[in-house]
Order: C-alpha cells, then structure tokens, then sequence
C-alpha cells in the first residue's frame, strides 16, 4: 500500500491523485513539500520525492524515482518520466516531455513543446540499457518546440533559440539554434531589449522594432 508522506498547506483540487502505484516498484511512499497546489488531472507516481511551494498546471504526470526541488513549476499537459532529477526553481511550461534520466539544474526554464529524449537506438536492447536524458545546467532557457537528444549536455546560463535540435554539447552562456543547433553567439553580447522592440500605443502593447541595415 502506498503511504503519502504530505506536508502542510496543500492545495488540491478534485481529481488529483498523489501517490499514484508504480509497476516498476514496490510498497514506496511519495513526499511532497508544503504549500503544493496541485490542479485537476494531476497525477504524482508513488516513489517520488518533492520539495516545498510546488505548483502543477492541469494533467501533469510526474513519475516515480523522481527528485524535484523546492519551487518547482510544471504546467499542463507536460509529463516528466521516471528517475529524473530537478532542481530548485526549475519551470517546466505546457505540453513537454522529459525523457527518462533527465537531469535539469537550479533556475532552468522549458518553454512549451519542449520535447527531450533518451534513446540513442529505439528498440536496440543495448541502447535501452544505457539510456540516459540530457543535462541541463543552472538557468538555462530551452525556447518552444526544442528537441533535446540523450547524452547532450546543455550548459548554464545557455538559451536555445525555438524550434532547435540538440544533438551536441552547448558551452555556458551560449546562443545556440537551427537543426542541429550550432552555436551563434554568447548570451552576454545578446542586444538589449529596447534595441529588439518598440511601442505601437499607449496601450503598452510593442512591435518588433525594423531591423538595422548592414554597413558596407
């Protein structure tokens, strides 16, 4: 039977469940931190651990043997697989997929559609035995739609620009994007934002301010 383990505080709505049963493992208990909210469609495995001020979208599974820090935010329809690893005030946004193994440092952000694998040879018995998801180091920002591919290890600080395929290592601090994604610069050298977008009313709503020309 599974023991839930529950801290004060929690906010849950109807048709949550925490400490779901795993077929993989056995008579396991599922921790998790106060002050959660949780909303419907929320389903925690049994074997997971979780810390402090979670907060989950609608219908995000999270896995057993999963290790979440404190101020952890999935959103909906995202669902993190089996023994990952993630850190403090990691944001995982709408419809993504962490891969099996999966390790993601402190401060990170997945924006929607991200998709990570873990399979070097799908239905290869000797790839299965070695499965690994990437890494994805402290205050990373992975934009929409980015695939991630097993081993590859994404440095801190990176941001990956939509639509990239991962296939390689990322230093730190760099821009990187395309299929495969090649690196193109350093987050330090990024243009302010008021260089990338202007005013159209006093609404405050903003533009994609015209391009600079070329010198000669």
């Amino acid at each position: 039977m599974t023991v839930r383990r529950i801290a004060p505080h929690l906010d849950q709505d109807p048709h949550v469940t925490v400490g779901y049963p795993s077929d993989r493992i056995m008579g396991t208990h599922v921790d998790l931190g106060s002050d959660a909210r949780l909303r419907c469609g929320t389903v925690l495995y049994a074997g997971t651990t979780i810390g402090d001020r979670f907060q989950t979208g609608h219908h995000v599974i999270v896995r057993e043997q999963c290790t979440l820090g404190d101020d952890v935010s999935i959103w909906s329809n995202t669902v993190v697989d089996y023994s990952c690893r993630i850190g403090d005030g990691v944001k995982i946004h709408c419809n993504c997929y962490v891969a099996q193994f999966t390790e993601i440092e402190d401060g990170a952000f997945l924006a929607p559609g991200v998709t990570i694998a873990n399979d070097l040879y799908p239905g290869q018995d000797a790839s299965r035995d070695v499965m690994s998801g990437p890494w994805i180091g402290a205050g990373a920002q992975i934009g929409v739609n980015v695939t991630i591919l097993p081993f590859v290890r994404v440095g801190p600080g990176c941001l990956v620009g939509a639509g990239a395929v991962v296939t390689r290592d990322l230093p730190a601090g760099t821009v990187a994007y395309g299929n495969p994604a090649v690196v193109r610069g350093s987050v330090a050298d990024l243009q302010d934002i008021s260089a990338r977008v202007e005013p159209v009313d006093s609404a405050s709503r903003f533009r994609l301010a015209a391009p600079v020309p070329a010198k000669d």
